[in-house]
């Protein structure tokens, strides 16, 4: 494992990330290139406060802190993870593995926002020099442990080199995000697509306009208790549709609401009068799209709520970048483009290590095969290879 610093910083593990000043946190967690408002004190808090990322749900907060004094340096929001449910890099088949020679996968270490497959800053430090010796803190932690792996998700190029430099196996994803050519309005994205695409998109907005459905979106405070209330409604409409169990309760979005509004964005949609469907987003600089649900089958009333509502807002207020979340190709046809993920593991058994580094080979000329076949069918009129 490198050395790159010659500070000494006292290192404490934090369980609850109330006993950090919410200022000494964000100011690492959301300021610079890498930060964003889901890595805050708001938002993990809410999470923990609420129960959904807590001991009980497989999600045990255990925050990797270095200190200069009386001053945060560094911090990794690190998780003892009982189960590789929520983290969106899956690792079943590696956990399979350890299950058929007999060992434990699980309890594992993860650095990541709990349920959030959202990129940004995880090694989160206020110089590099704090970086490294976060680097360096969180192997010898995860070593010194006797656990199985440690895997930080989704975290900037800069860091994933830091993480690998030091022996951790790099693995790429895909996602799909929309990029704000300085457009001027909805129909000015349209005019940068593809005739066959934009007949398209007009074509399920007007479906979902003649159905008879009304859209608005709603802002801040001015999301009233009873439309989080509906919220919640939709959004566990849509984990009992797949027969599974939502990861959020209600008292986490309300948590939200109270200390964080001025970054959300709520889209309500109505059929006679009548509430039906709603879509949540986060957003700062970029808008990050969450979550939705429906009460009512509306076709396309999905692309409207959570795509085009969502771009039409971006463009309002000048966000250079609507990430619209984990997987769905079918985004490439409404203007998203392929990106690159990243994220790092490593596994103590060095014979397992060794296999999952087989595995990843493989998988990355996968990955990278398969973004280059999305990017020949984006959407828009000549090729113009986005970037973050």
């Amino acid at each position: 494992m490198l050395s790159s610093s010659r500070k000494n910083y006292r290192t404490r593990i934090v369980a609850d990330l109330a006993s950090i000043d919410r200022a000494q946190w964000d100011a690492l967690a959301v300021a610079g290139a890498h930060g964003n408002v889901l890595l805050s004190h708001a938002f993990l808090q809410a999470l923990a406060a609420s129960g959904c990322a807590r001991d009980s749900s497989g999600w045990t907060p255990a925050y990797l802190t270095l200190w200069d004094g009386a001053s945060l340096a560094a911090a990794a929001p690190l998780y003892l993870k009982a189960h590789s449910w929520g983290e969106y890099v899956f690792d079943w088949s590696w956990a399979q593995a350890y299950q058929r020679v007999g060992l434990a996968y699980y309890p594992k270490w993860l650095v990541a926002v709990p349920f959030t497959p959202v990129a940004g800053t995880r090694l989160l430090a206020r110089h590099e020099d704090a970086r490294a010796a976060l680097a360096d803190a969180l192997l010898a932690h995860a070593e010194q442990s006797g656990l199985s792996s440690l895997h930080v998700l989704f975290a900037p190029d800069a860091e994933i080199a830091l993480l690998a430099a030091r022996g951790m196996l790099v693995r790429r994803g895909v996602q799909f995000h929309w990029h704000n050519r300085g457009y001027t309005n909805f129909d000015d994205f349209l005019a940068a697509l593809a005739q066959p695409k934009r007949k398209k998109i007009r074509a399920e907005r007007r479906k979902v306009a003649e159905a008879g459905v009304t859209l608005e979106r709603r802002t801040g405070r001015a999301i009233s208790e009873s439309d989080w209330a509906f919220f919640h409604r939709c959004y566990r409409a849509t984990y009992a549709a797949h027969f599974s169990t939502p990861y959020l309760n209600l008292d986490f979005f309300l948590r939200l609401a109270e200390t964080m509004p001025q970054h959300l964005v709520l889209v309500l949609a109505r059929r006679g009068g009548k509430p039906i469907a709603a879509a949540l987003g986060v957003f700062d600089a970029r808008l990050y799209g969450r979550y939705w649900g429906a009460v009512e089958h509306v076709p396309c009333l999905h692309f409207e709520c959570c795509y085009y509502q969502m771009i039409e807002f971006a463009i309002e207020r000048r966000l250079a970048v609507f990430e619209g979340g984990a997987q769905g190709a079918h985004k490439l046809a409404r203007g998203l483009d392929p990106i690159p993920t990243w994220s790092v593991h490593w596994l103590a058994r060095p014979d397992m290590h060794a296999a999952v580094a087989r595995f990843l080979e493989r998988e990355a000329h996968e990955v990278a095969q398969a973004i280059d076949e999305l990017n020949e069918h984006r959407a828009f009129k000549t090729v113009d290879p986005a970037g973050d």
